[in-house]
């Protein structure tokens, strides 16, 4: 007999003798390999618990910084009552949790210990995880805000995201951000809305358009001014090159102006109508193209103390912040005006980087918002446009993503601004 057919004979009778033992070591490998398992599952769980249990601290925190000028045992009051709420759902439900909140000069000081019961840890001898987070929020001086919502309305935020439809879950974290700090204080922030796509639909006096005359008011659409005067905020003169005008053909002229009425992505000026941005808010749907620098040169326009808008406080003013947030989920589509008139995508995107540099060095306050966007380039634009990365920009990938966004977003506005009762 071949040394091969011996062999399997060997291997055959060995078989046959050893199946109770494989199944015994069968069932002995599979134990860890599942607990193995399991506590990748325990491990998620366990970053959610985490992630649920930092923004209940910073809210709570939060709320004893924006406190008004109350002492510090009625500031860690406020705190430990809204902590107490903020844990009372979700899976910190029930916990056991222990948390501390103190005043350190003009800093509320927090932090929270847990441990997180384990499931499938627990067959391998762990039983529990231990969480532990702190914050840290400067009590903010008194002051007002002037916020300018940029928000990207192109076509493309029509699309759906894990969680629902990009655009409706970016209008509900808005609408939750003026909520919010019109319940802080009405009297102390006002906002804008600058919806762009390819355009921006406003209205403007007569003497800041081209083609127009008389003391009247224009409404329509525009795209950016001539260069360079489309990288400032400074009011249009008598000359043409610093004005705005009508869409410029053959660039997506069919997408007309007329889309942008009734799609209702009509730009509003700063206000402390609260109520009427959440309704015009509601009525905005997504339409054309993407021009983000048009988006900032407009934000930066009603943030501006010059005459175009005339509704905000000077740059100098010391007792208001201006902040501009901007959120896109696409690159640059529409060509934007560079030197001789030329007009190109590229230069879109350079005129973006300016105008963030610009508005910046006026002391505005860039936050950006990358939503959902997949272009390099332009994620690394956005986070340039910032004014500090580290917690001034953001990236969204869902629906609940944007609204922790925005969130994020309220905790950075009010660490800069006191606008509590």
């Amino acid at each position: 007999m071949p040394l091969h057919s011996k062999l399997q004979n060997l291997v055959k009778r060995f078989a046959a003798n050893q199946k109770g033992t494989v199944a015994v070591l069968l069932a002995v490998s599979i134990v860890p390999l599942f607990i193995a398992a399991g506590a990748g599952l325990d491990y998620a769980r366990y970053l959610s618990v985490k992630t649920q249990l930092q923004s209940a601290l910073d809210t709570a925190a939060l709320s004893a910084a924006a406190s008004g000028s109350l002492s510090d045992t009625v500031r860690i009051a406020a705190a430990q009552s809204t902590f107490a709420q903020n844990v009372g759902s979700g899976e910190l439900s029930g916990a056991e949790i222990a948390s501390k909140f103190i005043i350190v000069g003009e800093t509320v000081v927090a932090s929270a210990d847990m441990e997180m019961p384990t499931s499938f840890m627990s067959l391998g001898g762990i039983d529990t995880m231990g969480l532990s987070t702190v914050t840290e929020i400067a009590i903010p001086p008194d002051k007002k805000a002037e916020i300018a919502l940029v928000l990207d309305f192109s076509g493309s935020m029509n699309d759906p995201v894990a969680g629902g439809v990009k655009y409706i879950a970016m209008r509900n974290a808005a609408k939750k951000l003026i909520s919010d700090l019109e319940a802080a204080n009405p009297t102390k922030v006002k906002f804008a809305l600058v919806p762009f796509s390819h355009h921006v639909y406003t209205t403007l006096p007569n003497e800041y358009v081209r083609g127009q005359s008389g003391s009247g008011n224009w409404t329509g659409c525009t795209q950016d001014r001539p260069y360079p005067a489309n990288l400032t905020d400074a009011t249009p003169s008598a000359s043409n090159n610093t004005k705005w005008g009508q869409p410029q053909a053959p660039e997506h002229i069919s997408n007309g102006c007329s889309g942008y009425e009734t799609n209702k992505l009509k730009l509003v000026p700063l206000t402390n109508d609260f109520s009427g941005l959440r309704t015009k808010l509601n009525a905005m749907k997504p339409y054309a193209w993407t021009h983000i620098a048009v988006g900032v040169e407009f934000g930066f326009h009603v943030l501006s103390e010059n005459a175009l808008f005339n509704t905000t406080a000077s740059y100098d003013d010391d007792e208001t912040e201006k902040i501009m947030v901007v959120l896109t989920d696409g690159a640059q589509t529409e060509p934007a005006f560079g030197s001789g008139g030329v007009r190109s995508v590229a230069q879109g995107e350079k005129n973006l980087e300016r105008l963030c540099n610009n508005a910046k060095a006026k002391g505005i306050t860039m936050i950006t918002v990358a939503y959902d966007l997949d272009d390099n380039a332009t994620t690394a634009r956005l986070r340039n446009c910032s004014t500090a990365p580290a917690k001034n920009f953001f990236i969204a990938t869902n629906a609940d993503a944007v609204a922790n966004a925005f969130e994020e977003i309220k905790t950075v506005i009010t660490a800069q601004v006191f606008i509590s009762k």
